[in-house]
C-alpha cells in the first residue's frame, strides 16, 4: 500500500506521507505463509521496555491488560496532553464533545479536512474506497 501511495501528494503542511524503511519485500517470487507466531511485540523511543502482546486477544502476554497501543490506551494519554496544554479558565474546544473518542476526533477540524483530502485523494488514484470501521467503535470515555 505505502509503494501505491507515492505519487499521492501530502493532505496538508500538518500532516505527511512517511515512506516507510521496512516491510518491504525482499523478492517477487510467492511463497507459502507458515504459522503466524501467537505474539508480538511493540516499542518506541522513550518506552520502559517492550510489549509483548497475545496475538489473539490484542493483550499484553501475562497481564492480560489492554496494550498501550490501544485506542483508549492513546486516547487517554491525548486528553492528559490536552489538559496539560490548556490554561487556567482556557477552553480548547467543544469540553462535552472532546469527552469521547468520537467526540474528540469529530472536533479536530485539521484531522477532519486531512482525513477527507486523503479519503478522496485515495479515490481519484484508483486505489478504491477507506473502509470505515463501525462507529460504535469510537464512542467511548478516556480513563481521565
Amino acid at each position: 500500500m505505502a509503494r501505491r501511495m507515492g505519487h499521492i501528494s501530502p493532505t496538508s503542511s500538518s500532516y505527511r506521507h512517511n515512506r516507510l524503511l521496512l516491510g518491504c519485500l525482499s523478492s517477487s517470487e510467492g511463497r507459502q505463509p507458515g504459522k503466524s507466531p501467537r505474539f508480538s511485540v511493540n516499542w518506541s523511543a522513550g518506552d520502559g521496555e517492550l510489549e509483548v502482546l497475545d496475538t489473539s486477544t490484542g493483550r499484553r502476554k501475562g497481564s492480560g491488560t489492554p496494550s498501550r497501543l490501544c485506542k483508549r490506551s492513546l486516547f487517554t494519554r491525548w486528553e492528559r496532553l490536552h489538559h496539560q496544554l490548556r490554561r487556567p479558565g482556557q477552553v480548547l474546544g467543544d469540553e462535552k464533545a472532546i469527552k469521547t473518542y468520537c467526540g474528540a476526533k469529530m472536533t479536530a477540524g485539521a484531522y477532519q479536512r486531512a482525513k477527507q483530502k486523503f479519503v478522496l485523494s485515495l479515490q481519484e488514484a484508483g486505489l478504491g474506497i477507506w473502509n470505515r470501521k463501525p462507529p460504535e467503535q469510537e464512542h467511548f470515555q478516556s480513563n481521565v
